[in-house]
């Protein structure tokens, strides 16, 4: 097996197969550090986002979604998924990450859909309303909305590491672009639509390393269940997905090497995720097939259990 790509044999996401065979292990990663943000480029061991094993069935025929953080990992797959099942897309992205939103953006048109660039840094409330604004014009309105960016940094002793700055900047880019992208998509979003917003294991399982991202995605979870209440009575579903240990750039960008060559292997699966392992949740959220599910989340941990 080439170290450039990850699937062992992933074939497509409805072929029945052993998933802990079906991505490369740990013993098979390297220590690696990249640049923060990360591009998909610089990572030794690419992500499967779905590129090859992804097959749509119309699942979410002439919707306009917009996905934050749509640029690599979780966000690209979500993005090829969502057009592969017939929807138009607008993608959030850091305009130092353009080549990977580009990259994205090809996906989407490949598969006969509409791609919307929309980059920003959305720790500004003016940024995220104007990222919203450009999504809506771009797509024609909006059905979907995903809040899938997210900003962490590890640090090694914990809340003894954890700047201001950090913490500043882990609370505006995962909480703050929150609230302000939703509440300016809400202006748009009717009855039938869907927001979906990352959430992760960390929000169950805090590590000391990462203790403000998972103070965060704490937070994700409950502005999760108490906005499906209130938005409800106007038929709009909110739901998260928590995922587990998976492959991305951030993990290279954002934790120390050593770690990296054994990421996921805590898990009883025995390997980390890959992002296009997720995105059938989102799907899920996002189709008409989850019109009676609202506040909820699914885990994505490779076995880990969530409470």
């Amino acid at each position: 097996m080439s170290d450039q790509h990850a699937p062992q044999n992933p074939g497509d996401q409805t072929t029945p197969q052993d998933p802990t065979d079906q991505y490369r292990d740990p013993e098979e990663q390297t220590e690696q550090k990249i640049a923060h943000p990360g591009e998909t480029s610089d990572m030794e061991q690419k992500p499967d986002h779905g590129e090859e094993s992804y097959v749509g069935s119309g699942r979410l025929e002439g919707r306009r979604a917009l996905l934050t953080g749509g640029d690599s990992g979780i966000g690209r797959a979500v993005a090829i998924a969502f057009a592969r099942e017939g929807a138009d897309v607008a993608i959030n992205y850091l305009p130092e990450e353009q080549e990977d939103a580009e990259t994205t953006a090809q996906h989407i048109r490949d598969a006969g859909r509409n791609a919307v660039l929309v980059p920003g840094d959305i720790r500004d409330e003016e940024t995220c309303k104007r990222i919203v604004e450009e999504a809506v014009s771009g797509l024609g309105g909006l059905d979907v909305l995903v809040n899938n960016a997210a900003y962490q940094m590890a640090q090694e002793n914990g809340i003894f590491d954890i700047t201001t700055e950090q913490l500043d900047r882990v609370m505006k880019t995962n909480i703050y672009a929150m609230f302000w992208i939703t509440k300016a998509a809400l202006q748009h979003l009717g009855e039938g639509a869907s927001i979906i917003n990352t959430a992760s294991i960390q929000g169950y399982q805090p590590s000391p390393q990462l203790l403000d991202y998972a103070t965060t995605k704490a937070g994700i979870l409950n502005f999760t269940k108490g906005l499906a209440q209130q938005l409800a009575e106007k038929g709009i579903r909110v739901n998260a997905v928590a995922p587990g240990p998976i492959w991305t750039p951030l993990i290279p960008a954002t934790m120390d090497a050593e770690k990296v060559e054994q990421f996921g292997a805590d898990t009883p699966m025995g390997r980390a995720g890959q992002p296009a392992e997720l995105a059938p949740a989102y799907v899920f959220f996002a189709s008409q097939e989850s019109s009676y599910v609202s506040g909820e989340r699914i885990g994505v941990t490779g076995g880990k259990p969530l409470p």
